[in-house]
């Protein structure tokens, strides 16, 4: 059954590493390259739509280090660079695309900003800015002349009302990179609805989703222990004005249960219970999270894991879009996987192809000849070609 929220397809041009792609997306996709690549490149250029959105571009922009930090670098120095995404909201399909380039002296003007819903038999709508002037404008009770446009500004949240569950798909994706010092320090409590990138506010959202969805936590649990043998239960502790997460286990051949806060635990579990709490936290109110990206989230965990770890992957899709980053073979090594969830992402001379990997080594994969992870392992996962989207 399709997702309700789904991007369809990603097209990037000029945005940092990547000079040009065109790529579709399921409900579950890998990227897949070395380390450098250009992997994180691709969550991050969806990542800046979502910045853009709940903040301005001009943040968004900001803490990249500036339109130098994010427009590709070449000998040709490209002035501007943009992103376009299609994708599903509820029964409406759309579109959203912009480019974004440098002034002379300093700053950035949105040079262009489209956008498209389709309402199966309702009227269409529609927008287009050029340069803070609307040159198209399709959207119920709206004259060109009453609306605001702006050089440095998305329309789409001007809009926000008329096209609520298409800008929720946009904002609501959330992107980690997860750091178990974080995850140890002693947190501030807080509401909890959203995990943050980092996991820093981790005990917050596992007791939001212990209060609400007992299910959910119950199901990152049973993860937990088939990741981290022992791990029974985890909790918040409250220490003074702060909290942490308390975790339960129990030795092999014991029923002895010993309980030890989040400082105390390795690497590898810490990554893997936020991993879990970004996967399934629970879809509260008006921030439910329409796409996850996860980068690397095999690191720092034992091989015999990644099973376990595709399992949540495979689960959490089929609720929510999930994109992961990752040059694990072993997460890769399941005959279940499906190679079309695979984008395969090479790097020459500092430029980022990312594409479909080819035919033939789709083909393998499907008659079971070999798993994707054998590929990599032999470094036969390459993108096949390129397309060049410039809309």
């Amino acid at each position: 059954m399709p997702l309700a929220a789904q991007i369809t397809r990603v097209m990037i041009h000029d945005y940092k590493s990547i000079a040009a792609c065109d790529v579709e997306l399921g409900p579950l996709n890998f990227l897949v390259g070395p380390n450098g690549s250009g992997k994180s490149n691709f969550l991050d250029a969806l990542r800046f739509i979502a910045d853009c959105l709940n903040h301005s571009v001009e943040l968004a922009l900001r803490d990249r280090g500036g339109i130098g930090e994010v427009r590709r670098r070449s000998d040709g120095r490209p002035r501007h660079f943009g992103v376009g995404v299609r994708f599903r909201a509820g029964v409406d399909d759309c579109s959203f695309s912009f480019e974004i380039g440098a002034r002379e002296g300093g700053g950035f003007v949105i040079q262009r900003e489209t956008f498209e819903m389709l309402q199966g038999a309702a009227k269409p709508i529609r927008y287009e800015v050029r340069s803070g002037r609307i040159v198209r404008l399709e959207v119920p009770m709206y004259k060109a002349a009453d609306v605001p446009g702006s050089p440095e500004g998305f329309l789409l949240g001007y809009f926000s009302g008329h096209v609520r569950r298409a800008h929720r798909v946009l904002s609501a994706m959330a992107f980690y990179r997860l750091e178990p010092d974080k995850l140890r320090d002693l947190q501030i409590p807080a509401s909890g609805e959203l995990l943050a990138r980092d996991g820093s506010n981790a005990a917050a959202v596992l007791a939001n989703i212990a209060k609400h969805h007992e299910d959910d936590r119950v199901r990152i649990e049973e993860f937990l222990g088939a990741v981290a043998p022992g791990t029974r239960r985890v909790s918040v502790k409250a220490l003074g004005p702060r909290e942490t997460l308390e975790f339960e286990e129990v030795s092999p051949g014991s029923s002895r249960r010993r309980r030890f806060y989040a400082a105390s635990m390795s690497d590898g579990t810490l990554r893997a219970f936020g991993i879990l709490l970004a996967l399934f936290q629970s879809q509260n109110g008006n921030r439910g999270v329409s796409l996850i990206g996860i980068e690397e989230p095999e690191t720092a965990l034992h091989p015999a894991a990644a099973g376990t770890l595709l399992d949540a992957l495979r689960e959490a899709s089929e609720n929510r879009q999930v994109i992961i980053t990752s040059h694990s073979p072993d997460l890769l090594d399941s005959a279940r996987l499906r190679p079309e969830s695979i984008l395969a992402v090479a790097v020459e001379n500092g430029v980022t192809a990312i594409g479909p990997i080819r035919p033939e080594e789709r083909r393998v994969i499907q008659r079971k000849l070999k798993t994707a992870g054998e590929l990599l392992r032999q470094n036969q996962l390459t993108p096949g070609p390129a397309k060049a989207p410039r809309s």
